[in-house]
């Protein structure tokens, strides 16, 4: 089968793109994309993402985990999702579009940044001083310093594979405080390694510094990943249910080609 890919990155979160339009279309299998996402023996990707036809939205996002398994929602898979979207003519600036967790909105910005509005959060857990929360996809937070040095792989993977979450997976992001700005590194499920930067792990990640603070109502929190910055801003009333959540990032189309598998 031959697929003509484009691949996008998110503050170094990388993806492989496919228009999904056509009809006649068929989503590769769980195989196909593994190796598609193989840095070795495919394109390379931290995940793959297929953008097609919505009735209920301007287009639908797909997303798979490198392993070839249906993810759940992607941050940074998102603003790319959105900025292939208006490569392909689907969209403007504005948009809403279906996800995993439902439906999303998105503007592109100026100098290729891609601004999403992810879904309210509540339902936190505390255990101990680190917090347990989806934003989308399942996020395990936990404050540290000297994060640089930190071995995420190693102490990220003791985690995800805890008896209390192996079934499932969970994402462990690692966070240092430093002069109102966080520093974040995310051991990632379906990559089952560090990545370059998590949308919904750095939302994760300022929605914890913030239940930290208990300062303020409204938050801009800008976060540096291994991929470069990102901003997130929300509101709060209670600091237990946390809305009007936007992830905003640069999002660009790195190269196209065409693929055999």
């Amino acid at each position: 089968m031959k697929i003509n890919f484009y691949k996008y990155q998110g503050t170094g979160n990388d993806f492989v793109m496919i228009d999904g339009r056509d009809k006649h279309f068929v989503v590769p299998s769980k195989k196909q994309i593994n190796t598609l996402c193989n840095r070795q023996f495919g394109i390379g990707a931290d995940g793959l993402i297929i953008v097609r036809k919505s009735r209920k939205a301007d287009f639908e996002m797909l997303y798979y985990n490198a392993d070839g398994n249906i993810g759940s929602m992607c941050g940074n898979g998102g603003r790319c999702a959105i900025a292939f979207a208006q490569y392909l003519g689907m969209i403007k600036n504005k948009t809403h579009f279906m996800a995993y967790d439902g439906l999303h909105e998105g503007e592109v910005l100026k100098n290729g940044v891609i601004c999403l509005k992810l879904n309210d959060v509540k339902d936190i857990k505390k255990i101990g001083n680190n917090f347990e929360l989806n934003t989308g996809s399942p996020h395990y937070v936990t404050f540290t310093k000297q994060v640089k040095e930190l071995d995420v792989f190693k102490e990220g993977k003791k985690i995800r594979y805890h008896k209390r979450y192996a079934k499932q997976g969970i994402n462990v992001n690692f966070v240092e405080i430093n002069k109102q700005k966080l520093m974040v590194r995310t051991y990632e499920r379906g990559v089952e390694n560090e990545t370059l930067s998590c949308g919904t792990g750095v939302t994760a990640s300022a929605i914890s510094y913030a239940l930290l603070q208990k300062d303020k109502q409204k938050y801009k929190i800008n976060v540096l990943t291994g991929g470069g910055q990102l901003s997130v801003r929300f509101s709060t009333n209670n600091h237990k249910e946390f809305n009007q959540i936007y992830l905003i990032g640069q999002a660009k189309q790195v190269f196209q080609g065409e693929i055999n598998i």
